[in-house]
C-alpha cells in the first residue's frame, strides 16, 4: 500500500465564487498554497497527494508547471476531488462538461483516480426520486472517468443523501461504481468504518483516512478510529492500491500531516520511505 495526503489541509475546505452564478465552475477549492502543500507533504514522508478539482484547475493553462513541482519533490497526483450535485436533471449537462474538463486535465496531470462527492439535499428534504437520479448521474460520469484511464469512486459524505449505512446501502446497490470509503464520514453517519470496509472491499480501489471524534475531525490516532483493524482488513484482501490521509483543516497542516505520518509508521507497519 502507499501513502498520499489531500492537500485541503491548506486552506480549509471552500467553494469557487465563481460558481455562485456559474454550475459548469462550481469546483471544490482549498483556499491555501499548493506549492506549500506539495513541499510539507513530501517532506513529511507521503507518496503522493490528492487536490480539490479547483486547485487543479488553476493549473489548466501550464499544466507542465503542476507535473514539474511534483516531479522535483518526488510525489506522485494520486487522485482529484470533484463532484456534482447530480439529483437534477436540468443542469446535469454543466455539471459533467465541468467534470469532463477536470478528468482530461488529472488524466494528463498522470492522476490515477477521480474521486466524486456529491447527492444534494434539497430544501424541501430527499425526494425517492433523487436516489435514481444520482445513480444514474454517477454511472454516466465513471464510464466519462475510465474513458480518461481514471478509476472513479464515489466518496460518501455528511450533508448529502448518501451520509447514514443505510443510504450508503442504497446507492451501492443502485450503481457499479467503486467505493472510496472516508472513514471520518462514515462513522460521523452512523456507520462503523471497518465494517463497510469489509464489506465492500471488492469494489474498493482507493481509500480516505481521517480520523474521528466528537463531531471533530481530527490527525489519525487523535479521535476513536480503529485504523490497525482496518489496514488488517486491507491487507488480508490483498489491497495494495492507495490510502490518503485527509484532513479538512488544522492550525499547522504540516504537524497534521506528521501526526498522521507518524501514526501509521508505529501503528501501520508503514516505513518512512516506502509503502506498507
Amino acid at each position: 500500500m502507499k501513502l498520499g495526503y489531500q492537500t485541503n489541509t491548506w486552506g480549509g475546505v471552500v467553494g469557487h465564487p465563481t460558481g455562485v452564478t456559474s454550475i459548469k465552475d462550481l469546483y471544490y477549492l482549498a483556499n491555501g498554497s499548493t506549492e506549500q502543500a506539495i513541499q510539507d507533504i513530501a517532506e513529511a514522508g507521503y507518496q503522493g497527494i490528492e487536490l480539490f478539482d479547483g486547485n487543479l484547475m488553476q493549473y489548466e493553462d501550464n499544466p507542465e508547471q503542476f507535473r514539474k513541482l511534483l516531479s522535483e519533490r518526488g510525489l506522485k497526483l494520486v487522485g482529484v476531488y470533484t463532484g456534482a450535485n447530480f439529483i437534477y436533471p436540468d443542469i446535469w449537462e454543466d455539471e459533467f462538461a465541468k467534470m469532463e474538463k477536470v478528468a482530461r486535465l488529472a488524466s494528463d496531470c498522470g492522476a490515477e483516480h477521480l474521486v466524486l462527492g456529491g447527492g444534494a439535499v434539497r430544501a424541501s428534504g430527499i425526494r425517492e426520486s433523487d436516489y435514481e437520479a444520482l445513480a444514474q448521474a454517477l454511472d454516466r460520469t465513471a464510464e466519462m472517468a475510465r474513458s480518461y484511464q481514471l478509476t472513479p469512486s464515489y466518496h460518501p459524505h455528511m450533508g448529502t443523501i448518501v451520509q447514514s449505512p443505510e443510504q450508503l446501502d442504497r446507492i451501492m446497490a443502485m450503481t457499479s461504481i467503486d467505493l472510496c470509503p472516508d472513514t471520518a464520514h462514515i462513522e460521523a453517519g452512523g456507520g462503523d468504518p471497518a465494517a463497510v470496509i469489509e464489506k465492500y472491499i471488492d469494489r474498493i480501489r482507493y481509500v480516505h483516512f481521517k480520523d474521528y471524534q466528537d463531531g471533530a475531525f481530527l490527525p489519525l490516532g487523535e479521535g476513536k478510529q480503529d485504523f490497525v483493524r482496518m489496514l488488517e482488513i486491507l491487507r488480508q484482501h490483498q489491497y495494495d492500491g492507495w490510502i490518503t490521509v485527509e484532513l479538512d483543516q488544522y492550525e499547522d497542516p504540516r504537524k497534521g500531516a506528521e501526526i498522521s505520518r507518524e501514526y501509521l509508521r508505529v501503528h501501520g507497519n508503514f516505513s518512512l520511505s516506502t509503502g506498507g
